[in-house]
């Protein structure tokens, strides 16, 4: 690998933190509007999914990434779709 292929590469995995806070922070708010609009309180969601309050908790107060299982059972529990898409990046400069 070049010198400055590598330095592309570790510019880019710099990001990838900040990048998955904020989705998995949008994830977490979905999750919690959700549950409340439907009445649910930690306990009662956590029990619809095999789960425990704490997890739910933390899920919601964006402490740990969830994984793609207990997303698809916490939005079957919810009544709602869970969609993960796949787009291509643009490249920097490039309008979005």
């Amino acid at each position: 690998m070049t010198p400055d292929a590598f330095e592309r590469l570790r510019e880019r995995l710099a990001h990838v933190d900040e990048d998955q806070g904020w989705f998995f922070a949008q994830v977490a708010e979905q999750v919690s509007e959700q549950r409340k609009a439907l009445g649910l309180s930690q306990k009662e969601m956590a029990e619809l999914t095999g789960t425990t309050q704490s997890a739910i908790a933390r899920l919601e107060s964006g402490g740990r990434p969830p994984r793609i299982d207990t997303l698809l059972r916490i939005a079957e529990a919810l009544d709602c779709e869970l969609i993960v898409e796949l787009r291509p990046r643009t490249k920097r400069g490039e309008p979005k």
